[in-house]
């Protein structure tokens, strides 16, 4: 079992932990201390160490961040989590405010305390944070302090060890091609730019660059490293020495010089004098702080991996397909399960988790699951990030609906997908709220767009019919992923905010609408997608780009109000199941066989 359920938050930590924090503050003269979420490589998985908000509040979310003081602590966290982030904490110990709004930038800015000084971990910080932050507590009349050792740290006396897993090399069968032609590509483009050497923060970075994965980080396969790219073409790459093994050093070559990681800091004072390309967006404030004080000339660019790493290339793009086939296997075995067995209204949400599980352990290339499994019953579901835990654990009672959001992590791929199916028989309002998901989910898939377009131009086309519904989601509509990296990356994006980065051949993005009614259910569903190169339209006069499905699984014809597609959106389904069957019917026999045979029928 690669999931855990029982929960290691909680109430207690802050209860616990509160006192422990504020007197390392008071040691370090502080009065108050901000607390991100992120950790020193601002990872999305952090590894237990790296949890320090968890261990001050409770609250074991993804996203949030909390200010504390010698009187009060507030913590912040957004609509995903605001029933898990009150049910974590000590309501007599810390309030509980939204983010983004006001975030604790924003409280912090309406706050009067003057002559207090407010501690910060530069290392956990971008720079544009730190200079939000900044702003604030002048608006506060506050001091800010750059703390050394974080008080956290400093009053962690039971600590996790840091992870040590070793870190082995990404064949090229499956990573498309060599690293040395990855990082002279790179090195050419540090020239253009007039850059000399280029710090990358960003493990998945790292990862990329030097086709090396680890496994430091859950559900990614992720080495906790560091590297600078130099314009020839050279590289230094920081690990613990325990990571490295005969094969990798073989593998890295003799243009890259491996290093350990207490090698960084002196490194980034060997760079005086040099233009040193930084990204302010994934590199921390210290790392700044550090290449100023050597005196290094700093370009704010972004990350130079960032882009090629999100285009992937032919031998990315053919593993992926293959990975979402085999994967689908899987899950259409998961959903026949839950069209037969799962009806009962016996089954729990961990039931059903550990049962997709074992689905995809069964195939034998499993090599972790790519995110916690999304398993959410009834009102549940509604909660669009929802963690099942043995406290919160439902039962799929009939009548309601389930909905499932999992991935996998396999070497030539990273898979994604949710899917809601009924319990039961299904009312008439979540059929037509399936349906109305469903548009827009077929609307993002078949959409043709010129160069140039970003996702944020076609975040409505997935809303729409929601929309015209007086309908909406609060969640992106499309997120980029990795191909054994991962499950979340950027730089593109499919969403109501502003994304510069056009969408561009070969990248990956989710088209996941969905729709969520509070305390009743919650729907959404999800494929894969990558973007194809521009083509001419007949009768047109500009190429088109445009997507290909890489998902494949049976939607759940018995939500679908087939009075609401049009006859377009009708084929297209039809189309697609045809397709499923196609692919996926070779890979599942007997039962679940003949089940898919079924569902993949003609509306």
């Amino acid at each position: 079992m690669r999931q855990n359920f029982d929960v290691k938050g909680g109430p207690q930590l802050g209860r616990q932990n509160l006192p422990r924090l504020r007197d390392a503050m008071k040691a370090q003269g502080l009065d108050g201390f901000y607390v991100p979420h992120e950790d020193e490589y601002q990872n999305e998985y952090l590894p237990a160490c790296n949890d320090r908000l968890a261990w001050a509040t409770g609250f074991t979310g993804s996203a949030g961040a909390a200010m504390v003081f010698q009187d009060k602590a507030v913590i912040f966290a957004d609509g995903r989590y605001t029933l898990q982030v009150r049910d974590q904490t000590d309501p007599d110990l810390i309030e509980v405010q939204g983010l983004p709004d006001p975030g604790p930038f924003g409280w912090l800015a309406r706050q009067s305390l003057k002559d207090k000084t407010v501690g910060y971990d530069p290392k956990l910080m971008t720079p544009n944070d730190l200079a939000t932050l900044e702003e604030s507590a002048k608006k506060a009349g506050v001091a800010l302090k750059a703390v050394e050792t974080n008080p956290i740290d400093a009053a962690w006396d039971d600590r996790p060890a840091e992870p040590m897993a070793k870190v082995v090399p990404q064949a090229v069968q499956y990573a498309g091609e060599d690293a040395g032609k990855k990082r002279a590509k790179i090195a050419d483009a540090l020239k253009e730019d007039g850059a000399e050497a280029a710090v990358i923060t960003s493990p998945a970075s790292v990862a990329w660059a030097f086709n090396i994965r680890g496994g430091d980080v859950a559900c990614s396969p992720l080495p906790l490293s560091r590297a600078i790219l130099k314009d020839d073409g050279s590289a230094d790459l920081f690990l613990d020495p325990q990571k490295s093994s005969d094969a990798l050093r073989e593998h890295l070559g003799n243009q890259v010089r491996l290093r350990p990681m207490e090698d960084l800091e002196p490194a980034l004072g060997e760079l005086k004098g040099k233009t040193v390309s930084l990204d302010p967006a994934l590199a921390s404030a210290w790392f700044f702080r550090e290449l100023e004080a050597a005196g290094a000339e700093i370009t704010r660019k972004r990350d130079p991996v960032l882009l090629p790493k999100a285009c992937k290339n032919d031998t990315e793009i053919a593993g992926t397909e293959a990975a979402h086939v085999r994967d689908g296997a899987a899950l259409t075995r998961f959903l026949h399960w839950l069209a037969t067995e799962a009806q009962s209204g016996t089954v729990t949400e961990i039931d059903a988790a550990l049962k997709l599980e074992s689905f995809r352990e069964d195939l034998g290339d499993l090599n972790d699951l790519s995110f916690e499994t999304i398993s959410g019953a009834g009102p549940h579901g509604a909660l669009p990030h929802y963690r099942v835990s043995s406290a919160s654990n439902l039962k799929l009672e009939r009548g309601t609906l389930y909905l499932v959001d999992s991935g996998g992590q396999y070497l030539d791929g990273t898979t994604d997908v949710t899917r809601t199916v009924p319990i039961g028989e299904p009312s008439a309002d979540m059929k037509r709220h399936y349906t109305l998901v469903l548009k827009g989910h077929i609307a993002l898939a078949d959409v043709r767009f010129p160069e140039g377009t970003t996702g944020t131009h076609l975040d409505t086309l997935a809303r729409h019919p929601l929309w015209q519904a007086g309908l909406d989601y609060d969640h992106g509509t499309g997120h980029g992923v990795g191909v054994y990296l991962g499950v979340h990356e950027g730089p593109q994006r499919i969403a109501k905010p502003w994304n510069s980065v056009p969408l561009s051949p070969g990248m990956i993005v989710s088209n996941e609408p969905g729709f969520y009614r509070e305390g009743q259910y919650g729907i959404r569903i999800e494929n894969l997608q990558y973007v194809t190169p521009p083509e001419s339209i007949p009768g047109g006069e500009r190429k088109m780009l445009g997507f290909r499905n890489l998902t494949w699984a049976p939607l759940s014809r018995d939500l679908i109000d087939l009075d609401l597609l049009s006859p377009a959106e009708h084929e297209w389904v039809n189309c697609y199941h045809a397709e499923v069957l196609e692919k996926i019917g070779p890979l599942v026999d007997g039962e679940a066989g003949d089940w898919l045979k079924e569902q993949c029928q003609p509306l």
